[in-house]
């Protein structure tokens, strides 16, 4: 498509849109009385008008029939988060016995690395990338050390090519045959948080299992935002969190895949609770511990409700629009937004460098630039004006145009803004 930097063009895109609709269904913050052009939705998504409505429902059930809403509400609380498996299941491909939702991402990370990291004399090291987000690095230090070694004979970082941001997945699938037979565990996250880079989840994980060590992607950047195929491409295991992308809330519980052909091994560890343990038989108060068959099997304790209702009410949004039309529509606002930032940068002689890869299938709904020449001052100019971003040092801001509530328009007025900011900061 041959793009326009005029707000006539970027009028008829939206016209032609089919989930423009869904702007309507969220929540805007305002500055100076005017709704945001908001770019942080692969930080925390805005609040779906819905998601109120679920939490009230819970909020009255428990006034009305306290303990009893656990049976007895419209969506019973004792199995309220089974109705994730059908909605997450198409979200990240997967059949629905394999998904479902708890706690919260690093935590669920941490629970499955009970099941597939169990190192051995010989086979014990940890692949992941060079600065994973720190949540991820203290888990790996922790992880490791609780087992009694030394994370720096442990973990493996792929690194990136000298002046080069990003990674090469040919350079990923080297270090994975280097290490062979030492390695345990390769657990990457899909999107690179800093440069929005998508991996190849398929040959990685084909890789992985080739030298015999356990696949796991850290999705928190990718749910919600690129086609995923965990089922098909064979992933161990996957976590996510849910407020991003998915619009569930700060802090909202997690969600979590963990592939079928695991779900009859009993040999595998796991740190097992009550609500894991066989659902038909729960209320008996048995002794000895027989999990749930599927992704169930993992739960420990019960998941809580009003963290869960604002997830139902988005993945139901979800499960309403499909995925295509969601990426459809990814590939065109993402292109018409890096249009827009590079027509900015001709026209005011500035160098705006986007690290995130030009093409559509290495990228999702972020876009990471660098400012040269401009620093913070820039930031805090778009974020006076209305123009919700964030900042990563040493000088890259992010920008996320979510297709659920993002228009083309929006981009055309961000590039005036942008354009007027380096003009005058």
């Amino acid at each position: 498509m041959n793009f326009q930097n005029t707000r006539e063009f970027a009028q008829s895109l939206d016209a032609q849109d089919q989930l423009k609709k869904y702007q309507s269904e969220f929540e805007f913050p305002k500055v100076n009385g005017k709704k945001t052009i908001y770019f942080t939705g692969n930080s925390l998504g805005l609040m779906p008008k819905r998601a109120k409505k679920y939490v009230d429902d819970v909020m009255n059930d428990w006034a009305n029939m306290a303990v009893e809403g656990h049976f007895y509400a419209e969506k019973p609380w004792w199995d309220y988060h089974e109705r994730f498996s059908n909605p997450l299941s198409k979200i990240v491909g997967a059949k629905p016995s394999e998904v479902s939702v708890m706690n919260t991402l690093t935590v669920n990370l941490h629970m499955m690395m009970v099941s597939f990291y169990n190192p051995t004399s010989t086979r014990f090291k940890i692949i992941c990338e060079e600065k994973a987000f720190p949540s991820d690095q203290y888990m790996f230090q922790t992880q490791v050390k609780f087992h009694g070694l030394d994370p720096k004979d442990v973990i493996v970082e792929v690194k990136r090519r000298e002046g080069e941001h990003n990674l090469r997945n040919e350079d990923i699938i080297a270090k994975i045959n280097e290490v062979g037979d030492e390695l345990a565990l390769v657990l990457i996250g899909g999107i690179n948080y800093y440069t929005g880079q998508v991996l190849d989840m398929e040959n990685i994980t084909k890789a992985g299992h080739a030298v015999g060590a356990q696949v796991g992607w850290d999705l928190a950047h990718a749910a919600g935002n690129i086609e995923l195929k965990l089922h098909e491409w064979n992933v161990d295991f996957a976590c996510w969190c849910s407020y991003k992308y998915m619009n569930a809330g700060p802090g909202s519980v997690a969600g979590y895949f963990v592939h079928e052909k695991h779900h009859t091994n009993k040999d595998l560890n796991r740190f097992g609770g009550w609500y894991g343990h066989n659902k038909e038989r729960r209320f008996l108060m048995e002794p000895e511990y027989t999990p749930n068959e599927g992704a169930l099997g993992w739960q420990s304790s019960c998941t809580g409700v009003l963290a869960m209702a604002p997830y139902l009410a988005s993945v139901e949004m979800f499960d309403e629009i499909g995925m295509e039309a969601l990426m459809k529509k990814r590939d065109l606002i993402t292109a018409y937004l890096e249009f827009i930032v590079e027509e900015t940068a001709k026209e005011t002689g500035t160098n705006l460098e986007i690290i995130t890869p030009k093409n559509q299938a290495e990228r999702g709904s972020q876009l990471s630039v660098v400012l040269h020449g401009e620093g913070k001052e820039l930031f805090h100019y778009l974020m006076k004006q209305g123009v919700v971003t964030d900042w990563r040092e040493p000088a890259v801001i992010r920008l996320a145009p979510v297709p659920l509530y993002t228009t083309f328009e929006e981009m055309y007025d961000f590039g005036q803004i942008l354009k007027t900011g380096i003009q005058t900061t």
